[in-house]
């Protein structure tokens, strides 16, 4: 899916108009942003969980060869699922799409 479906399946649902709901999806996802680079946890009960992890530079190897690599340390988005949107999920496993 992509963001223009996206905004227009919240439309729909919240019963806004569609420039209205980019507004909305825009600053949300923007909001989501800012905060994460400040270094700042976002948790929505039963959904899930944005934050922030750091990885430790490491030596990596290139499949196929003996060349190796150094990669940098790094700060990662993580995204840890809530119960309710995994239960949904998995409930939803075997159903086919339409």
């Amino acid at each position: 899916m992509k963001k223009a479906d996206f905004i227009q399946v919240v439309a729909d649902k919240a019963g806004l108009s569609k420039k209205d709901t980019v507004n909305v999806v825009d600053s949300a996802l923007e909001a989501i942003k800012e905060l994460l680079v400040k270094g700042d946890d976002i948790s929505f009960i039963g959904f899930g969980s944005f934050g922030i992890a750091e990885r430790a530079a490491r030596e990596g190897k290139v499949p196929g060869t003996n060349r190796t690599y150094k990669s940098p340390a790094t700060k990662v988005v993580k995204f840890k699922v809530g119960k309710q949107l995994k239960e949904a999920v998995a409930a939803a496993k075997g159903k086919k799409k339409k």
